[in-house]
């Protein structure tokens, strides 16, 4: 297992297509955190690839690597790029007192969470907060929050 989690984890993979790689959505620019560090991985890239043992525990250290969201790191950028074009949904959510941008590829259970920020200088800009695979219930839950954003938007 520990060999192929290095096959799929590779964070050289993430700091090219996804910290390095200049992302830009809705006209403006994904930034990914690196700092604290949690395993001698980068925050951001540490999120990414590793699952809570439980929905309530927010600590870091207690993350476990997921092979899944490992072998889809690279569609991090592809949502990121594509959120507008069609099999895409993408909608605002407020998690914890910030908004959030959920970008769901649905044809393949995946999604992608931006959290939406302002710089000292006022210039906004996107932090890349996690992306994971779809469970049944979080397809439902997703759907039904997709479908009321859009009805309130619509008035």
């Amino acid at each position: 297992m520990t060999q192929t989690f290095h096959i799929y984890c590779d964070e050289s993979c993430h700091l090219e297509t996804v910290a390095h790689a200049r992302l830009v959505f809705c006209g403006c620019p994904v930034k990914v955190r690196f700092r604290p560090e949690t395993k001698h991985k980068g925050y951001g890239f540490w999120h990414l690839i590793s699952e809570a043992p439980d929905q309530k525990n927010r600590n870091e250290d207690d993350r476990i690597p997921d092979l899944q969201r490992c072998e889809r790191v690279r569609w991090v950028a592809w949502c990121i790029r594509n959120a507008d074009c069609a099999g895409f949904s993408c909608w605002e959510n407020q998690r914890r007192g910030e908004t959030h941008v959920v970008i769901w590829a649905e044809a393949h259970d995946f999604a992608v969470i931006l959290a939406k920020r302002f710089a000292p200088d006022g210039q906004r800009f996107y932090l890349l907060k996690t992306a994971y695979c779809l469970r049944a219930h979080t397809i439902r839950k997703f759907t039904k929050e997709r479908d009321a954003w859009q009805a309130a938007r619509k008035d």
